[in-house]
């Protein structure tokens, strides 16, 4: 019996690789908003993959992108979720926290 259902993925990206492909040709504020747009998308989207979890490096990536638009407390929110689902990825986002929590405290 043949059906017509779309197979389950092991990852939602969602159009991140458009947008990211978008971005790096183009780049400018509105191709980096979507970009970033794509990337929240992908993770509510998440759970609709074999795995449910959030690609790897998404948090990750996503939380560069709120450092890099001013805003350190979304990327230190998304190293630590980053950090939560992919414990592998521990070490670099204990660095990258602790460097962003001393750019903040030589800012203040």
């Amino acid at each position: 019996m043949v059906g017509c259902a779309q197979p389950k993925v092991l990852y939602n990206y969602g159009d991140y690789s458009d947008s990211y492909y978008a971005n790096k040709k183009n780049m400018s504020d509105e191709s980096t908003l979507k970009l970033q747009q794509s990337m929240e998308q992908a993770i509510e989207k998440a759970g609709e993959s074999i795995s449910g979890r959030v690609p790897p490096g998404m948090y990750a990536n996503l939380g560069y992108m709120y450092l890099k638009s001013g805003n350190p407390n979304g990327a230190i929110s998304n190293f630590k979720k980053e950090k939560s689902v992919y414990p592998e990825s521990a070490r670099f986002m204990d660095r990258m926290i602790k460097k962003v929590e001393l750019v903040e405290g030589k800012l203040k």
